[in-house]
Order: C-alpha cells, then structure tokens, then sequence
C-alpha cells in the first residue's frame, strides 16, 4: 500500500503524502481509505484511515506544543501565518488541480477565486495578531480594565467537504492567531490539500506539534477527536445530525463549540425588482454544482412577476454549460460522490411524483456520465414537502410565489435553518424594512456571496451556533480575561 498518491496535472507532477501529519511528521495507520475523484468516479489513491490512536498522538503533540506557542509573541505568529500564504500563492496551481481532482469544483474558480482566498484567510488573521489582538481599555470609577484574549489550548477543527481548504483555513488562521495549537479532521471525501497544506506550514517555519492533520471517517477520527478530555475548542462545519453528535460528546467535557450548520435559505424577488439581476442571481445558487450551504435554493418571487421570471430564467438556464471541471467553459461540474448524487436525485424524483412541477432539469446528465446532475427548478410543491423543507445540497431550486410581504416573510422564515438569505428589490428602503425581520446570519440584498472576514459569520435556529469572523473569532479560540487594576496601593 503507497503512502504517496502521484498525479500529472497541467504539466506538473504532483505527489501527495497521504499519510497523517503529526507532530511534523508522517505517521501511517494500517487501514486506509479510498480517495475517489467525481470527475472520473476512479480511485486517486489511498489515504491513512486514522482512529483513536491517531488522535491521541495527535492530541498528545498539540498539548505539548502549547505553552511554547502560546508564549510567542502574536507578531511572530503573524509572520509564520503570513509565510504559510506566500507558500500557499506559489503553490497556488498544485493546490487548484488537488482540490479539483478531489471534490469536482471548477478548477478556474479555485486558481482566481479558491486559493487567493485561502492565503487572504492566513492574511487576514496574521494581521490581526500582528495589529489588533488588544482591546481598548474599561474606565470604572478609576479602576483599569484590561481585556485580553489569552490562548485557550487545543483548538479541534472538523471540516467539510465542499471547499476543503478555504473552509479549514478560516478555522487554522484564527486559532493559530489567537496562540491555539490545532488538529484538523478534513472531510474524508476531499483529503488531499489539507495533507499538501501540512507541509507547506513546516517549510514556513511552524513548530512541530502547532498544526496536525489526522485523516479519516467521521464516526472513527472525528468521534475520537470531540470525545478527547485535552480538547479545548471544537469548531465544527457540516450537517445538523452530525452537529448533535459532536455536542453530546463535547457536552461530557464542557468543550466550548462552533457550529455552521445546514441552511434552506431562500432568495426572495420583490416586483421592483431588476429582472435582469434577480435572474443571474438565481442562476449563481447553482455555483459549485448547488453545494453551498450559503445558497439561496428557495424562489420566492412576487406573482406579478413570477412567469416573466420563469421564463428569463429557463432561458439563462439553458445556457449553463455542464461537465468536466478542468474545462474553463464549464459552469457546473459534478456532484462529489454517488452517495449525494443519489439523495439529490431520491429528492427530485420524490418531488415529481408527488405531483410538482419540474420546469427545467431533473435529471441526471446522461451525456456526462457518472455523478452530473442537470440544474433543476421545481415548482408547484406541496407546501411543508420535503423538497421545500430540507438541504438538498445540490443544483436543485425551488419556486413559490406570493402577493404581499407577510407572505414573503412567512415563506422565508418558515423552516428550521436560518442561515443566509437573497433579497431582490429596487428600493433600499423596503430591502430595510424586510431584512429587519428575517431570520438570517447573513443577508445578502441585490449581490450573493461577497464575505469579508471582519463581519460575523454563522447561522441561527438549526444553522448554527456561535460567530466566527473578525473579533468574533477571537472571542471563540481564545480565552476572554479581563483584568482590573486599582488606581491606588502601589509602591514605586
């Protein structure tokens, strides 16, 4: 069995260590896992299939490596997060063609959009170490407030599948910013950038034992690593059911958590609305094949013009271009494993024989083969069904109708997510009105998917729990203290 997976992308030769990275170095497992890529549906390689051994050395090299980092200065922090992005930037095309190869997403969004984000993520928070990391002071009757983020210790971090290495390092940065030591759980659907990512943090001067990666399935390494007593902070991004797990186990140990759930957002197009725009918007909810949690999957369009809509928006649908995601014409590439092809497709055919409408797709895209599903818009479902209701978490939208703004606002908060939100109107002063009542971490009014790192991010109801972001980051990974100094009793 190889512990190295070798690929020949682009003209470049890339080899991957699949083992687990410990304490700064490799560390295998006897059983491995299988790495299938969605765009050929063929094994890339195999991949180390960690446990609770894994986790307990990993846990282990964390502990020890804490009070060493904790004690370094947060300039110097910065310094290592900002080199670990002048990697990641050189690296910026081995890093496209893994994570495309792995988990089927455009390779042109991630070398201009994916990867220049992921070094931003480390920017980001180095900065912050470097500038920010202090709170201003607290006056009380003349008595001196000092509040500081202190390290918390080891910082657990589980993360998904969909964009791998962006949605990790929005976890590492902070943490390791805050003074945190890590261990990473990748989904074990896309393993492969986190392993390369590993390396990459060594060359950039990163102590061994700060950051460890431990592979493997959910129920196996991630089960281990919220159930370990030396957890200090577990952010965790994924399902609702999954959540609840991670919540039991972290209960027994009061483990402070983060969680970004699932989400049933809703887009919500007012008459006033610029068609034109309301259109393109709707066409963005299925980027990365409808696997966003962020995305806007429910219609809900005023009847004045819901059939001008359905029409213009059959019509840019039509035009999407489908396949394989190495391709720069491509728009929407393949689903990532056949296990979410086929409750994408278990949802629709349901969804059509219980009587809704498919205006457009709903099928699988038999020109492509394997694990490709056409954009789909469905209308005319009963109210409450299941395609309504639950994440679907693929190209699949839905659309409603309705005549006054109570009923767009019961319609978009009527489901147990409340994640983000897309509002379309011409007028700022009804998108404030409405957005004043929706149930939403994020709302988005005429645009989709702009995310600065400085705002709050995070769900609410069953989408999540906590922030993360900005200041709310740091309130997470670290551990808030306030000191009080009196004016009087010194000495010198």
């Amino acid at each position: 069995m190889s512990d190295t997976i070798e690929i020949s992308a682009n003209g470049i030769d890339i080899e991957v260590d699949s083992r687990h990275w410990i304490n700064g170095a490799r560390v295998p497992s006897p059983q491995q896992f299988e790495d299938v890529s969605p765009i050929t549906g063929k094994t890339i390689g195999l991949v180390s299939r960690g446990g609770e051994v894994e986790i307990n050395l990993a846990v282990d090299a964390a502990r020890a490596a804490f009070p060493n980092w904790a004690r370094t200065s947060p300039v110097e922090r910065g310094r290592i997060l900002h080199a670990i992005a002048d990697l990641v930037e050189e690296y910026n095309e081995t890093l496209s063609q893994l994570e495309t190869l792995d988990n089927g997403s455009l390779l042109r969004s991630h070398r201009r959009g994916v990867m220049p984000r992921v070094a931003h993520n480390l920017r980001f928070f180095a900065d912050w170490a470097i500038n920010e990391l202090h709170h201003p002071e607290i006056d009380t009757r003349g008595h001196l407030n000092k509040v500081s983020w202190d390290p918390s210790g080891v910082a657990a971090l589980i993360t998904p599948w969909n964009a791998p290495l962006m949605l990790a390092t929005w976890k590492i940065a902070p943490a390791l910013a805050a003074g945190d030591t890590v261990v990473l759980k990748p989904a074990e659907w896309s393993p492969l950038t986190a392993s390369f990512f590993a390396e990459l943090t060594k060359r950039a001067g990163l102590p061994d034992g700060v950051f460890n990666v431990v592979q493997g399935l959910g129920a196996e390494a991630g089960n281990a690593l919220v159930s370990h007593p030396d957890i200090n902070r577990i952010s965790f991004t994924g399902s609702v059911p999954t959540a609840k797990l991670v919540a039991k186990a972290a209960a027994e140990n009061l483990t402070p958590c983060s969680f970004e759930l699932g989400g049933k957002s809703p887009t919500i197009i007012f008459d006033d609305a610029d068609l034109d725009l309301a259109v393109t918007l709707a066409a963005e909810q299925f980027d990365n094949a409808g696997q966003i949690c962020l995305a806007g999957t429910r219609l809900l369009v005023h009847e004045n013009i819901a059939s001008e809509f359905t029409r213009l928006f059959a019509e840019k649908a039509g035009k999407i271009v489908q396949g394989d995601p190495r391709d720069e014409a491509t728009q929407v590439g393949p689903q990532i494993h056949q296990r979410q092809f086929d409750k994408i497709k278990g949802y629709v055919d349901r969804a059509r024989t219980s009587g809704a409408k498919i205006v457009f797709g709903g099928e699988p895209n038999l020109d492509k083969g394997g694990n490709y599903f056409t954009p789909t818009l469905i209308t005319d479902a009963q109210p409450g069904s299941e395609i309504l209701t639950d994440e679907i978490f693929g190209p699949v939208l839905t659309m409603q109708t309705f005549a006054t703004d109570a009923q767009a606002l019961e319609l978009a908060n009527g489901t147990e997510f409340g994640l983000a939100a897309v509002v379309v109107t011409g007028s700022k002063e009804h998108a404030e009105s409405f957005c004043e009542h929706l149930v939403a971490g994020t709302v988005w009014v005429n645009c989709f998917y702009v995310r600065d790192l400085a705002a709050p991010f995070g769900g609410s109801r069953k989408s999540g729990v906590g922030r993360e972001g900005g200041t709310w980051s740091f309130d997470f990974y670290a551990d808030v203290k306030n000191t009080v100094y009196a004016p009087n009793g010194w000495k010198d």
